[in-house]
């Protein structure tokens, strides 16, 4: 027969025995701790407000929306952010701070698009981006591990599909199924895609990536559907139904104000 004290020090060996199995297999999973909830908007105010973030990116904040964009794509500190088509990093400040020192941010943008090249590396002289790596690639040739990305986000880049810049051969930025496919490839079970862009017209053709800079939103949800992506939520933050479509995203009249697009997509 067992004693009392031997009860409980069996009872408490189990109860040890059990956490530990429990730790080690939220480890296995990858999956978060419960503390790690997604940031709001109000989360972004003091990553905004940062006196080493660039003037001139504080500049755009009230026309490109940033804390309401980045709430509804709900980064989670920790998480492993690949970013598409970075540009010139305006985005990647944000996002390297809102994943914090325990995430990873893998930046990318295709050769065809250097121009972003200095300004990245203004930043990483000042000490900015500790947690991000800068990937060249095209679309469709992600430098990332298959099944190893909490977030994939293409910023005002899915038209750039059907865009070809000068000196370059068509469909040198990346195939449009492969693009999609090498997104599914790298996201993790239950990762999301998040693309926004300037919408085009209903119908337009897709031409309108070339001419335009603008993709109708319905050509890029049936892209994300035909690799296998889930359509998960759209939000209208920065839509703008005074915009007819029709101008040149960089012109003077509607520059930062285009009707855009903002679709969530789960792997």
């Amino acid at each position: 027969m067992v004693g009392s004290g031997e009860s409980m020090i069996l009872s408490n060996r189990l109860l040890v025995f059990t956490l530990a199995v429990l730790v080690v297999a939220g480890c296995a999973s990858g999956s978060k701790q419960p503390s790690a909830k997604p940031l709001m908007a109000a989360d972004y105010s003091a990553i905004l407000a940062d006196p080493g973030r660039p003037a001139a990116d504080k500049s755009d904040d009230a026309a490109r929306k940033p804390a309401e964009v980045l709430a509804f794509i709900k980064i989670h500190p920790g998480d492993t952010v690949l970013e598409m088509e970075a540009g010139r990093g305006w985005y990647s400040e944000i996002l390297s701070a809102a994943v914090g020192p325990t995430g990873k941010l893998i930046v990318q943008y295709p050769p065809e698009f250097t121009y972003g090249e200095a300004a990245f590396k203004a930043r990483t002289d000042a000490g900015r981006l500790k947690n991000a790596t800068i990937t060249v690639s095209a679309f469709d040739q992600l430098k990332a591990a298959d099944n190893s990305v909490d977030k994939v986000i293409w910023i005002l880049g899915p038209h750039e599909l059907y865009f070809t810049p000068r000196n370059a051969q068509p469909g040198a930025l990346g195939d449009v199924r492969k693009t999609y496919a090498d997104i599914v490839r790298v996201l993790k079970p239950g990762g999301e895609f998040i693309a926004m862009d300037h919408a085009a017209a209903a119908g337009a053709p897709t031409s309108t990536g070339q001419s335009i800079h603008r993709i109708d939103p319905a050509v890029v949800l049936a892209s994300a559907k035909e690799a296998g992506l889930k359509f998960i939520d759209k939000s209208d933050v920065l839509a703008n139904p005074s915009d007819d479509h029709s101008k040149m995203v960089f012109d003077s009249s509607l520059r930062r104000h285009t009707d855009q697009f903002l679709f969530r997509f789960r792997k």
